[in-house]
């Protein structure tokens, strides 16, 4: 009954078995991946914003994400305001890798949450607003707003858990595992967290229509 109460244990519980159910789903298919232009294509111009420059991983951290094509890149807005754009696409998921979730990556680089909740962000080219986290964080005198999301066959997900939930169901009716983690940070500086939420928004919703032509349906 203890076990029970503790909130953190059922949650591992459920992963758990949302992780067997996965393996289980895909022991013995083939896997259909599909084809997905490399993420270098993506435009550098993004309605109101353009590309400052692309940020090359070294070896230790492409080990460590083991995702199968990466984008991290700068981008700028007419008033010079930056922010990062990161994509990190997974063909499968069958071997083990899967997208790191930046609950763990951020305080991993030294950025301490300061608060977390959810945002509905209404985008060109889907039926309803898509729902993302929103991290704001901090590290030292630095702070700074964190928009990220799982982007996988026709479906945006916030919760790492209803990913894990739809890995399972696309494995046994479509016979796919791909997916990607997308996120967005955008610097707090002067000008507060509002302002910094809105150029991520903005940004998001200038670059959606785009990454839709992106990533595989």
């Amino acid at each position: 009954m203890n076990f029970l109460r503790n909130r953190y244990a059922v949650i591992l519980t459920v992963v758990l078995l949302l992780q067997a159910g996965f393996f289980y789903a895909v022991a013995g298919r083939p896997e259909d991946v599909p084809p997905i232009l490399p993420l270098a294509a993506f435009p550098n111009s993004v309605g109101g914003f353009r590309t400052v420059k692309d940020l090359p991983l070294d070896q230790d951290t492409q080990d460590l994400l083991k995702a199968d094509d990466i984008l991290d890149r700068v981008y700028t807005d007419r008033s010079g305001h930056q922010l990062l754009f990161f994509v990190a696409y997974f063909k499968t998921q069958r071997q083990g890798q899967s997208p790191h979730s930046p609950k763990n990556c951020l305080p991993g680089s030294g950025w301490e949450p300061i608060s977390t909740d959810r945002l509905s962000i209404p985008v060109p080219g889907w039926d309803a607003p898509i729902v993302v986290n929103r991290y704001v964080v901090e590290k030292g005198d630095d702070k700074g707003v964190t928009l990220y999301w799982y982007q996988s066959r026709r479906r945006v997900v916030a919760s790492e858990y209803s990913a894990k939930f739809w890995l399972v169901a696309d494995a046994l009716r479509y016979h796919r595992s791909d997916t990607s983690l997308v996120r967005i940070s955008a610097p707090v500086i002067g000008s507060g967290v509002k302002d910094a939420t809105g150029l991520a928004i903005q940004f998001v919703q200038q670059m959606f229509p785009e990454l839709l032509k992106q990533m595989p349906l």
